[in-house]
């Protein structure tokens, strides 16, 4: 991801202004109407023809409190009925805890223009049509859907959002999941805000200018002058999604503003981008987050129970943190801070991110272990602003406890997670320590355990060509985890087996037995008798099959042309097969798969599969391990080209010919 810190402007209210660049509404160029799609790429079914938007502040006399004005307008092209939903619309509006501050969406304009019979029709959205759907206690979502939607219509709508969530602005996303012709953003901002401005991802902006606009609102009976900042970008790609990636936000284009400083008519600056010292006072003191840390006092009467077979500090930190798995049920809501408190929690065994893990630290701290808290956002939420202090970025609180000269982070709200190992969505660039007595500061959390998975395979070839024995996987690490969490879907190991010989293509499972489901710090082991049938007919001379009966990859997970974000696995992982079959007979090997060593630079992984045949006994083996957790966009190419020789490996068959025969 590329972050480049464009401007830093100084500004507070304006109005609006008559010059514009916005394009007519409803009037189309020759070039709208013949775009088609492999004019942009070969894989998007649509595309945005022009983007406009504009954002400016004004004073509410009324209300008391600056008003952010946003003006969008934007005209897109459907290819085929595969981009249907994009004529879906879906417009978020917020408010705040209070109810009071709530963003308004108003003069909705939208149209479908068709080519009817070689002359433009235009069918206008029935105001009708639009309607609310309240999608939580904050958010409520304004949705409409264009009318006739054909092959090749061109929709456009426009709309005004009054919000008075001034912090961010405005971000304005350049790219998005179909290629964009145009996208031009003007963004005027009074003198008395100062916003850092902030260009993320791979792609430069075409169009980058600022002026001042002298005396563009008026407040107080003053008139205060504006930056007014145009930005613009052309002929952008789509962003397409694949495997092994956090937030699509992360990567895509966009002009992210940060709210910094806000100086007074009086002269007086009121600091919103905080020094970390002063969010390290605002999370210590609030009661909500640091006054449950401090909490020892819930412990007092647990302790001598939980810690009874402890005695030092290691055990200590994993016998709390197994109570707060068996005691708190997380009750499947986010958060850094504790929605009720952590005794509530611990009364009724139920609570939020927050209250499970400050809880466990209040524990771990009443225990006099050297415990802290660490706040951090999840994959799915984006990565966090590491130059400036923003708490909203951060949606999710976890334990670090310090024991001699290790550490160890805990996520109590998943009772299957052993000791020490975070949930893959934890893992997701820097998090910030914070400790009731010392200044915070950053870490970036790891996977400390690989995903590893090891098949073995010890069968016989009867006459008849049924392959029967005994398989028995091995899993640890995240592997084990995902398996242990499947588990708990089903009612029972039996309904679990069950399903397992459902998916199971290559193999009928006779019988089954999995161990080490509740004792998440092991290995978690399944042993099944199966069968499969390789060929028909008794005597055969020849017999042909694929040794890539487990593992066996179907399908290139990347098969972009290029990628500009990184390969994000959350965790470096091993796959291992070891198999032994006893032939009917005495075989010769006629062709086989070619032992096979490949290796990706810097050790980031490798690929050794071996196939022997000794007197009846025929023996496969293999390997497949990813050493990193992530993979830069540089090495895109090499981990493409990788899957891609394993796949083409993986088809090639064993033939075996009886002895003798020729």
């Amino acid at each position: 991801m590329i972050k480049t810190y464009l401007a830093t402007a100084l500004f507070m209210l304006c109005q609006w202004h008559t010059y514009s660049q916005d394009f007519a509404f409803g009037s189309l160029e020759p070039g709208d109407v013949k775009l088609a799609k492999n004019d942009l790429d070969s894989f998007s079914n649509a595309a945005v023809i022009n983007e406009y938007g504009k954002a400016f502040m004004v004073y509410n006399d009324t209300k008391g409190f600056t008003e952010l004005i946003v003006d969008y307008h934007v005209r897109i092209k459907i290819f085929n009925r595969d981009a249907y939903d994009y004529a879906d619309i879906v417009i978020p509006t917020h408010k705040d805890e209070t109810g009071e501050r709530v963003d308004v969406i108003t003069d909705i304009k939208a149209v479908t223009i068709n080519v009817v019979d070689g002359r433009l029709v235009s069918v206008p959205l029935d105001k009708g049509q639009i309607f609310k759907e309240e999608a939580s206690r904050y958010l409520t979502n304004v949705k409409f859907t264009f009318p006739d939607l054909q092959d090749g219509s061109i929709i456009e709508y426009s709309y005004r959002l009054v919000s008075p969530h001034i912090f961010n602005f405005k971000t304005w996303y350049l790219q998005e999941d179909i290629p964009k012709i145009n996208s031009t953003f003007e963004a005027i901002i009074p003198g008395m805000y100062t916003y850092n401005v902030i260009l993320r991802g791979p792609y430069p902006l075409s169009t980058q200018d600022a002026k001042l606009d002298r005396g563009g609102f008026r407040i107080a009976g003053r008139d205060l002058d504006c930056s007014h900042m145009t930005y613009g970008m052309r002929d952008i790609p789509a962003f397409v999604s694949e495997d092994y990636m956090t937030n699509a936000r992360n990567f895509k284009s966009a002009i992210y503003f940060e709210l910094s400083d806000i100086y007074q008519l009086s002269g007086a600056n009121i600091k919103i981008t905080k020094e970390w010292r002063n969010v390290d006072r605002e999370l210590v003191t609030d009661p909500d987050f640091g006054g449950q840390m401090k909490r020892d006092q819930v412990f007092k009467d647990l302790l001598p129970n939980i810690l009874k077979d402890a005695p030092d500090e290691l055990s200590k930190a994993k016998a709390l943190y197994r109570y707060i798995q068996r005691n708190i049920k997380w009750n499947r809501y986010l958060g850094k801070y504790s929605e009720h408190n952590i005794k509530h929690a611990l009364d009724h065994r139920s609570g939020n991110i927050g209250d499970i893990n400050l809880a466990l630290i209040a524990g771990l701290l009443a225990a006099g272990l050297d415990a802290e808290a660490v706040i951090l956002s999840t994959r799915d939420n984006g990565v966090v602003n590491d130059v400036h202090p923003v708490l909203s970025d951060f949606n999710y609180v976890v334990a670090k406890v310090n024991i001699g000269d290790d550490y160890y982070l805990l996520d109590a709200a998943d009772p299957l997670l052993p000791f020490g190992l975070l949930p893959l969505h934890c893992i997701n660039g820097k998090a910030r320590v914070v400790n009731l007595q010392k200044p915070s500061y950053w870490i970036e959390p790891k996977s400390t355990q690989r995903s590893t998975t090891q098949y073995t395979f010890t069968g016989e070839l009867l006459a008849d060509g049924t392959l029967t024995g005994k398989l028995v996987i091995h899993s640890h690490g995240y592997a084990a985890h995902r398996k242990r969490r499947e588990l708990a879907n089903y009612g029972s190991i039996e309904e679990y087996i069950d399903h397992v010989d459902e998916e199971q293509a290559h193999f009928d499972i006779a019988n089954g037995e999995v161990s080490g489901a509740e004792d998440v710090e092991e290995g978690l082991i399944e042993r099944y008798d199966v069968e499969r049938r390789l060929y028909d007919g008794l005597g055969a001379t020849e017999i042909f099959f694929n040794p890539f009966f487990f593992n066996r990859i179907g399908k290139n997970p990347f098969n972009l042309d290029e990628r500009t974000y990184p390969v994000d696995m959350g965790t470096a992982t091993e796959q291992r097969v070891l198999m032994t079959i006893k032939l009917p007979g005495n075989y010769d090997m006629k062709s086989k798969p070619d032992d096979y060593t490949m290796v990706l630079e810097d050790k980031g992984g490798r690929y050794l599969t071996e196939t022997v045949l000794s007197g009846d006994t025929f023996s496969f083996s293999q390997l497949l391990a990813l050493n990193q957790a992530v993979y830069s966009p540089e090495s895109y190419f090499a981990l493409k080209e990788f899957f891609s020789r394993i796949i083409q490996h993986e088809k090639i068959d064993v033939v075996l010919q009886q002895a003798g025969e020729r």
